[in-house]
């Protein structure tokens, strides 16, 4: 269809004043390694003290150019709803940035992403207890190493992307945009590694290069609260493809965990050693996943994984429209929206369909058996 000229205008404003808006990028910690190193040597006693990029963002003049933004001549509820949740949820990641470091941004996270339930710390206790895998100790690889797988899968699946090596990161990949960034430190095994390619660039690079190729960027822009779907459907990915193993799982678990732990300690050092010693995790992984969940100030973020990863696994064995989930930065409470957006028009079904959706591999019983536990 041809979308009208007043739609369009205001999709470019909206893109225009808040685009550059990036809570990950922002929280990313700029000393992160002197910062671990520091802890480790002072046997745990000195917290981090994490720096972060200046913030030179005017929220109040933001906000009042996004309220002043002329909503009423779009014409289309459908179109309306979606942008008004879109338009209200930068307002809650302005107030985010802005308090980066300060004792308000764990309020600031509360209000957007929410915190764990007694559903969220049972499944995380679930996935905790479970065995672990008896695996052949395999061989683990660099990030030169990583580099090349990755820059080959995308390459195999025609994703537009670029390269960066990162040595202040926590995760060992991530995807900014249409840049793939890789952990100068990070050391994984074969299927962790082959993990990462699909849930990286099989669905958050997928999602991103799918939202830029939609007549509107609303998508590209993201639903509100999209994080839950998002990763939800990029573990989902890694279980498609037959490489979510039981010690990803409790890495995410742990995650629930420390999130419960930052609310309740306030304490750095008290989140890592119950990662440590209740639950066993090596002291990489009890730093790794404790600095996830303290950046910023408090960042509550990390809970959402094991949910989405239930909602999308219910979404992708019930939903005849759940590939439209991969149109952009969506969420599923937005997908009835987006269906009728996609139906009119204003919207079309995804360019790139995640690789481990269009030709699953999974075929493990007991993975089965662990991911459909997960409530």
């Amino acid at each position: 269809m041809n979308i009208n000229k007043q739609i369009l205008d205001f999709d470019i404003a909206l893109h225009g004043l808040v685009s550059g808006i990036e809570i990950l990028d922002a929280i990313s910690p700029m000393n992160f390694k002197a910062q671990k190193q520091a802890f480790f040597a002072s046997n745990y006693a000195v917290e981090p003290e994490f720096v972060y990029k200046q913030n030179t963002l005017n929220a109040f003049a933001l906000k009042r150019r996004l309220f002043n933004l002329p909503i009423e001549t779009l014409g289309d509820d459908d179109l309306v709803y979606l942008y008004t949740g879109v338009i209200n949820s930068f307002v809650d990641k302005i107030d985010q940035v802005v308090s980066i470091g300060s004792n308000d941004f764990i309020y600031d996270s509360f209000r957007y992403y929410g915190e764990p339930s007694e559903k969220d710390l049972r499944n995380a206790s679930f996935v905790l207890h479970l065995p672990n895998e008896k695996q052949a100790q395999d061989a683990l690889l660099d990030a030169a190493t990583i580099e090349t797988y990755l820059r080959e899968f995308a390459v195999q699946h025609g994703y537009e992307h670029s390269v960066k090596l990162d040595e202040n990161m926590i995760a060992n990949a991530l995807v900014s945009g249409t840049t793939v960034k890789i952990n100068t430190q990070a050391k994984v095994n074969r299927m962790d590694m082959k993990a990462l390619a699909h849930h990286e660039l099989g669905v958050h690079l997928a999602t991103t290069l799918n939202g830029r190729q939609q007549p509107l960027r609303i998508l590209s822009l993201g639903c509100p609260a999209n994080t839950k779907t998002q990763e939800g459907l990029a573990i989902l990915s890694e279980y498609m493809a037959g490489c979510l193993t039981v010690g990803r799982l409790r890495n995410l678990a742990l995650r629930v965990m420390a999130v419960s732990s930052m609310i309740k300690e306030k304490s750095f050092k008290a989140t890592f050693l119950l990662l440590k010693e209740e639950f066993a995790a090596s002291d990489e992984q009890a730093f790794s996943v404790t600095a996830r969940v303290y950046r910023g100030g408090g960042f509550t973020k990390d809970y959402v994984y094991l949910r989405g990863f239930h909602e999308m696994l219910n979404a992708y064995e019930t939903s005849q429209s759940f590939n439209n989930l991969l149109c952009g930065k969506t969420a599923i409470e937005y997908l009835p929206t987006i269906n009728r957006l996609v139906d009119k028009g204003y919207l079309i079904p995804p360019k790139f369909v995640s690789p481990a959706f269009a030709e699953p591999q999974i075929s493990d019983s007991i993975q089965k058996f662990i991911a459909h536990a997960i409530k």
